[in-house]
């Protein structure tokens, strides 16, 4: 599997260099963000703009990282969804489970809302 890491303090971005993301490189992304979760990435922006095809694997694979940053009160955010891909997550009626946004640029402006929010929150305890 073909991709980058951008490690930041708040936020991990991944960009897959891949055409596919199906059955052949879901298990292998599906352990690299245990991985990444283990080692105490809550927020993680994952880069699809390359990614032309996506099969029910793939979709699993986005849904395990959203869980596991939702567990660690992180966001996962989907940067670049090519159009055959957002179909699918229409069609699985998930857009409203993933955070959608067309840049990168945005999906980091998300990822700071998201801990300014969970700071607030933490200060009203």
């Amino acid at each position: 599997m073909k991709y980058s890491v951008d490690k930041q303090e708040k936020y991990t971005l991944i960009q897959l260099n891949e055409e596919k993301l199906d059955t052949t490189l879901a298990p292998k992304l599906k352990s690299e963000l245990v991985t990444f979760n283990a080692e105490g990435t809550r927020n993680l922006i994952l880069d699809l703009s390359k990614v032309k095809y996506c099969d029910s694997s793939g979709l699993s694979a986005l849904l395990v990282a959203n869980r596991l940053c939702q567990e660690s009160d992180g966001v996962l955010v989907l940067s670049g969804v090519r159009d055959h891909v957002l179909k699918l997550i229409k069609i699985s009626q998930l857009e409203s489970v993933f955070n959608l946004l067309p840049t990168v640029e945005e999906c980091v402006d998300a990822i700071f809302m998201n801990e300014i929010e969970n700071d607030l929150k933490g200060d009203g305890d």
